[in-house]
């Protein structure tokens, strides 16, 4: 029993080594494409953060990593469709490689994540069945189930696309996202399941280093969508996984709450922005410098050290909810979001601490 389990951990982390090395050696190539082209970032945007033109073609190194890992290495069984997976993969892949490269139009790129929505959840199964009795909901019946899965995959996409707007940071979110359920799919005894996030976290690894500051190469939509959509997948098949059934408590059951604390960095801060856009009176889709690292870069705080801070909160709300875990789902989620907002409120109180050079208890309110 020893000796499978040993041999068990070395096919797992030759998964996650295989894919960094896909990623990494892709990388320089695609670099060297960017550079003989002029494939470069807009610089004229107002929400840039950098001087000078840097390729956004990295997330083509992410996708080829990702899919090649997972193709050669990745167990097929009923607990995932891979065939459905990948199928959803290309059609995100392509979308945000001609968005990267020349736009898309922004309905287009809902219809287009809409329709991959509906193969996973639909052609697929891969969608919710049950809330574990968050805030009184129980088992979901199957139109319920539908519509709801599509949306947590449409968010989930979509926190992973806005929240990359400085260097490492979608990426590191990425990486403990897809750690984190490839760590507890191995607990739960899925290995299927835990084999794919561990190639999308190698694969996203194996980017990073060429991303940290100062960055070399973007993600661009190519990778954040992909990351997203992986990640939203995952959070799907592990509240799955360990669902209530049959009268019994799963092994974990806290399930909701861990999902939704591995995942609360994107998902906050895009609730957070597009609630203020909506109570402004603008679109929640209009584009703007207030998202929670832009307001960490304005307290004087580099794009390294903004990324640590933020995934150092992620990792700690992971760590809160296995600690916490018996309070119940409904009252980790509410603290989980609890903490979230006072982690706001004191980034607010220092910017303006900071414009009126006095740091001042009012600072808190007003």
């Amino acid at each position: 029993m020893e000796l499978i389990h040993n041999y068990t951990i070395v096919y797992y982390l030759f998964i996650v080594v295989f894919s960094i090395l896909i990623t990494s050696f892709a990388i320089p190539s695609i670099l060297h494409v960017a550079r003989f082209r002029h494939l470069y970032d807009d610089l004229g945007h107002f929400r840039k953060t950098h001087d000078h033109g840097i390729p956004r073609l990295g997330g083509v190194a992410i996708f080829v990593g990702f899919t090649i890992t997972s193709l050669l290495f990745c167990m097929t069984d009923k607990s995932l469709p891979i065939n459905y997976l990948l199928t959803g993969c290309i059609m995100i892949f392509a979308m945000g490689l001609k968005d990267d490269l020349s736009g898309v139009h922004s309905s287009t790129k809902f219809l287009i994540q809409l329709i991959v929505c509906a193969i996973l959840v639909v052609l697929g199964n891969i969608r919710l069945t049950s809330m574990y009795g968050v805030f009184g909901i129980y088992e979901l019946t199957y139109f319920p189930s539908i519509g709801i899965s599509i949306l947590i995959i449409l968010v989930i996409v979509n926190t992973f696309n806005l929240i990359d707007g400085i260097d490492g940071l979608a990426a590191t979110t990425g990486v403990i996202a897809n750690l984190a359920f490839g760590g507890l799919f191995i607990y739960i005894h899925q290995y299927e399941l835990a084999a794919v996030s561990l190639a999308m976290a190698g694969a996203i690894i194996g980017f990073l280093r060429f991303n940290l500051t100062p960055a070399k190469i973007f993600m661009g939509d190519t990778g954040s969508l992909l990351i997203g959509l992986i990640s939203a997948v995952m959070a799907l098949k592990f509240m799955e996984a360990g669902r209530v059934a049959n009268g019994k408590l799963p092994e974990i059951y806290c399930v909701p709450a861990l999902t939704f604390a591995i995942l609360i960095g994107p998902i906050f801060d895009t609730a957070r922005v597009f609630i203020i856009r909506i109570a402004s009176g603008v679109s929640p889709f209009t584009a703007d410098r207030n998202h929670i690292h832009h307001r960490m870069l304005k307290l004087g705080f580099n794009h390294l050290q903004t990324t640590l801070i933020l995934t150092s909160i992620n990792i700690a709300s992971i760590a809160m909810v296995l600690l916490f875990k018996n309070y119940g789902n409904s009252i980790l989620i509410v603290l989980i979001i609890a903490v979230s907002l006072v982690f706001n409120w004191m980034i607010t109180f220092f910017i303006r601490s900071k414009e009126r050079e006095s740091l001042a208890l009012r600072n808190l309110f007003v």
